[in-house]
């Protein structure tokens, strides 16, 4: 496995509320996180590092895991933990109140794969010719989609379409979505935050995913496209392929 993890603040904020990375445990399976922070007064910085550092730390204290029930066990334990840090500090500090941020990590253990998702922050798989977003996005928007209220066209220039109804660390209990699917040779995933989805559209994000460039240079095009696009929000992606190695995982840039 080769991986990469990039973010940059874009072109308007003056500052970056995103996090991620890949990091390993004791037996060397990587865990991808991208989380994208939300709150006045800086807070969602504070959220969404939280949530990547607790995920971090209790990833890396963890052993081998093997069975995707252990996995999605061990992603619903530690991501409500996390959940509570982070509205247990909302709720003790006035300037933090309201802050949450998006989550999507997905643990790759043997040939499976599985996926742990809250909010709009992204997993796309390319696969061959194919290349399918895995992650359903929890945002008004979305909700009106699947209602047959507008379609999906409708959606990319709605009003509220970066209004999300999901977030960790908002509330003291969330709900997260988990599966687990299968994880193949020459696979490559994109994990990425709104910044950069909304300025891309699934068709050109799966053409430059499945180029035979080297994925730094793959990930820089699609951060340098985001901002030529304007720049609005922060960007963040994660790029990852099944290579049949063992894992080697890119520093943040």
């Amino acid at each position: 496995m080769k991986g990469l993890f990039l973010t940059h603040c874009g072109q308007v904020r003056n500052h970056n509320e995103d996090a991620g990375g890949i990091f390993k445990n004791k037996s060397n399976q990587p865990i991808a996180i991208i989380a994208d922070g939300m709150g006045g007064h800086q807070a969602g910085d504070v959220a969404s590092l939280l949530a990547v550092e607790n995920l971090k730390k209790r990833w890396e204290e963890t052993e081998e895991v093997e069975s995707r029930e252990h996995i999605e066990q061990w992603l619903q334990n530690i991501i409500k933990e996390t959940n509570a840090q982070i509205f247990q500090k909302s709720q003790e500090n006035k300037q933090l109140e309201g802050m949450g941020t998006t989550l999507v990590a997905a643990v790759m253990a043997g040939d499976l794969l599985t996926i742990a998702h809250i909010g709009d922050s992204r997993l796309y798989r390319a696969r061959g010719d194919s290349f399918e977003q895995l992650t359903e996005d929890h945002s008004f928007v979305n909700e009106l989609v699947k209602r047959g209220e507008i379609t999906e066209g409708d959606a990319e220039f709605h009003p509220y379409k970066n209004y999300i109804i999901r977030a960790l660390g908002t509330e003291a209990e969330v709900d997260t979505d988990i599966k687990s699917l299968t994880w193949e040779i020459d696979d490559r995933l994109l994990l990425c935050s709104d910044g950069l989805s909304d300025k891309l559209s699934q068709t050109e994000l799966g053409q430059l995913i499945r180029t035979d460039k080297e994925m730094e240079e793959i990930g820089q095009e699609l951060i340098d496209i985001a901002n030529e696009r304007g720049g609005e929000d922060n960007i963040s992606l994660i790029l990852i392929t099944h290579d049949g190695s063992d894992s080697e995982a890119g520093e943040p840039a």
